[in-house]
């Protein structure tokens, strides 16, 4: 396939976030880029792609080094497809549309583990917000500092949720589950007969965030392999300023760069295990970056917009994640929490009826 113009596309790009009002260093990365790339011979920008060496040029960064690599590839930019796709879409409309079709949220956390309310004043908050259900996923016993629950601890809890359900307002109910560690060798951090019971599962990765690209792959492909796990949470592990990507406002020490795996195993092993890659709401996390989350769509992979909640105002943190999901194109029918309970529950007990 003959390449395209690796220059007019980093323009075009440019050209289409100034018209979003999108941050102005944002379009600088990409006029600089473009700017490099003019000034390279064509030999050496197709060398440097093979190699994945793009970005040791001046002016070229991760992303804009992989969208030089597709235009030399003949292929229009993953960029600037979402850019176009997106073009002249009301963002804010198609949030509030999608923030309008969420039924509830699949990652919440209570005082039983690093949250700072009890569990009944988190459910009656979510229920005023308007939630038909959320999902309870306190931390697993691995996550000592955040009080993850033993084996013990889960079961007295998955007993308090039955009661508290009883007495919860009608049209309004909790789903047990956990936010199991996905630990070094893949598995997940309790025992499979609890993992079992619940209703719903979010594996993430908390420990050794930096780990090298194949191992981190490997371990995020062995987890979303296993049955009893449905959703991939903030899949990079990545901590950005609470004002949002890239705020220069912000210390280092209040951020995290995100892990490093190859995001097309990934993303096809979600797929092939009908898992939903989670589109995480928080302020500070912001994950998976746009980047990522609109390969993902282009997959065709599930998603469920979470808040990550330890407290009850933090329940109304979907927006940030809608806002997201709009802006990469991600379609409400393929998020799992615009389904009611039973469709997402149904979903959810199909993963552990795999033999």
């Amino acid at each position: 396939m003959s390449s395209r113009d690796p220059v007019a596309d980093l323009r075009r790009i440019a050209f289409l976030l100034e018209r979003a009002n999108e941050a102005t260093y944002r379009v600088k990365a990409f006029r600089s880029a473009a700017a490099t790339v003019a000034k390279t011979p064509q030999d050496e920008l197709l060398a440097r792609a093979e190699a994945g060496t793009l970005a040791k040029l001046p002016g070229i960064g991760e992303v804009t080094a992989r969208c030089v690599a597709e235009s030399l590839a003949g292929e229009e930019p993953v960029y600037l497809r979402r850019m176009a796709a997106t073009e002249g879409t009301d963002q804010p409309a198609a949030a509030a549309a999608l923030r309008a079709a969420l039924r509830g949220d699949c990652h919440v956390h209570s005082d039983w583990s690093d949250g700072g309310s009890p569990i009944e004043e988190m459910a009656l908050a979510a229920a005023d917000l308007g939630h038909e259900y959320f999902a309870l996923t306190d931390h697993s016993p691995r996550l000592t500092v955040a009080r993850g629950l033993t084996p013990a601890r889960l079961r007295r809890q998955l007993d308090h949720v039955a009661r508290l359900n009883e007495a919860l307002p009608d049209g309004f109910r909790i789903l047990t589950g956990i936010e199991v560690d996905i630990l070094e060798d893949g598995s997940l951090d309790q025992e499979d007969e609890l993992l079992a019971r619940l209703d719903v599962v979010v594996g993430s990765v908390h420990s050794k965030l930096r780990d090298e690209s194949a191992r981190m792959t490997r371990r995020m492909v062995t987890a979303l392999a296993n049955p009893h796990l449905d959703i991939l949470g903030h899949m990079t592990g990545r901590k950005v300023s609470a004002a949002g990507e890239g705020d220069a406002a912000h210390s280092r020490a209040r951020t995290r760069p995100p892990s490093t795996f190859d995001l097309d195993k990934v993303l096809a092993a979600a797929l092939e295990h009908n898992k939903a890659i989670e589109i995480n709401s928080r302020p500070d996390r912001l994950d998976p970056p746009k980047r990522m989350l609109t390969v993902a769509v282009e997959a065709g992979c599930l998603f469920s917009i979470d808040t990550d909640a330890h407290a009850p105002g933090q329940l109304d943190w979907l927006d940030f994640g809608c806002g997201r999901a709009a802006l990469c194109g991600v379609p409400a029918d393929r998020v799992v929490n615009t389904w009611p309970a039973d469709r997402l529950l149904e979903w959810t007990r199909s993963h552990t009826a795999v033999p």
